[in-house]
């Protein structure tokens, strides 16, 4: 009987895909296998807090409640700072950057001093959230008492205390409320 020939039948494809699969796989198994001595927070298990240092030579301030230590960018945590740039008045109506006079304060707080930083989490940002420390005083909270930023919605009451100290002493830009930035005239 002669062999029937199928006219539709297609023609048979080389595996193409296997050596593929054979490098993908042999990659995975590596990776897992390196993965086993790398160091846990490599993989996505940091630690929750962290010390951060700097000394006074490598440390720069960006603004009021920003900080760069070495590279690495950090935000005090539980601080609003006035935007550089933001316009405040004085009572005799001249207005003045209050954003750079803020960094201006905090860079008088940390000036000459190796800055020491506990941090934990980030902000919307990516920037690292932390309590610092130099020469003895906490710049979270000092700068706040000076009257040179607020304390951050849910902010620790210490923060919150001293903001209002701050404010009934009329410190920093709380010495003339009317000229201060809006978002602290409408602070309750």
């Amino acid at each position: 009987m002669p062999r029937r020939r199928r006219l539709f039948r297609p023609a048979r494809q080389p595996r193409r895909w296997r050596g593929a699969l054979l490098a993908c796989g042999g990659a995975l198994a590596m990776l897992v296998l390196a993965g086993l001595g790398l160091p846990a927070h490599l993989l996505g298990s940091a630690p929750r807090e962290q010390q951060w240092q700097a000394t006074a030579a490598r440390l720069r301030i960006v603004d009021g409640d920003t900080l760069l230590l070495g590279d690495r960018a950090l935000r005090l945590r539980g601080v609003l700072s006035p935007a550089r740039g933001e316009s405040c008045g004085t009572a005799a109506g001249i207005g003045f950057d209050c954003g750079a006079a803020a960094a201006e304060a905090l860079a008088r707080l940390l000036r000459g001093r190796d800055v020491s930083c506990q941090v934990r989490g980030s902000d919307r940002f990516g920037r690292a959230l932390g309590v610092c420390q130099a020469g003895g005083a906490e710049a979270n909270a000092t700068l706040i008492a000076a009257g040179w930023a607020l304390a951050a919605d849910g902010a620790d009451t210490r923060l919150v205390a001293a903001e209002a100290a701050a404010r009934q002493a009329r410190l920093g830009l709380w010495s003339h409320p009317p000229g201060a930035p809006r978002a602290w005239r409408e602070r309750p």
